[in-house]
C-alpha cells in the first residue's frame, strides 16, 4: 500500500474514533524521521485538549489500528493538540478564524512572495482574503502549501493571540 493510501486510510479511522468522542480531527501526519516511522493525530475541541484527552484518544485509535491493520511495518502513534500555532487545512479552518493573525505559505510566489503574514480578513469563492500591513491580498485556497495561526506576544511581554 503507498503512503497516501495509508493516510487515507489511518484519516478515516481517526476521524470516525475522534468524531465520536466529540472532538475535531485536526490534521494526521505518516512521517519518517530519524529512521522510525511515525503516525500522528492532532486534534482539538472547544476550550482546548487535556493530556487525558489525548490518552483516551490514543487508546482508542491503537485498538482500531490493530484490528484493521492498515500500516505494513512498525511505527509510533501520537496525539496531541495542535498547538497556539495550529494548522488551517480545511475550508471550514479559514471561515473559523477570520480576524486572527495568520501564516500562510503559497507553492508559487504571488505578487511576488511566498509567505506572507497578516489578518485572516475572510474566505469566500475558493480564496482567502488576508490584510497584510495596509495591503489585501487574494490567496487562491488550492495555491495554499501551508497556514497556520500566528502567536504572537505584546510589547509587555504578556502572551496573546490576535
Amino acid at each position: 500500500m503507498q503512503k497516501s493510501q495509508i493516510l487515507k486510510k489511518v484519516w478515516d479511522i481517526g476521524e470516525r474514533v475522534i468524531n465520536d468522542k466529540g472532538f475535531e480531527l485536526v490534521d494526521v501526519e505518516f512521517v519518517q524521521e530519524a529512521g522510525s516511522w511515525y503516525l500522528r493525530y492532532y486534534i482539538d475541541k472547544p476550550g482546548g485538549i487535556t493530556l487525558d484527552d489525548c490518552q483516551e484518544v490514543s487508546e482508542e485509535i491503537s485498538r482500531r489500528l490493530d484490528i484493521e491493520d492498515p500500516i505494513p511495518h512498525s511505527y509510533i502513534l501520537e496525539v496531541s493538540s495542535p498547538g497556539v500555532e495550529r494548522p488551517l487545512k480545511k475550508e471550514k479552518d479559514f471561515l473559523k478564524y477570520i480576524g486572527s493573525e495568520v501564516e500562510i505559505k503559497t507553492f508559487e510566489p504571488l505578487s511576488g512572495k511566498k509567505a506572507f503574514t497578516g489578518t485572516l480578513m475572510d474566505y469566500k469563492d475558493g480564496t482567502v482574503v488576508l490584510k497584510v500591513d495596509s495591503s489585501i491580498i487574494n490567496i487562491p485556497f488550492e495555491k495554499i502549501s501551508s497556514a497556520k495561526l500566528k502567536f504572537k506576544f505584546n510589547f509587555d511581554g504578556q502572551e496573546r493571540k490576535k
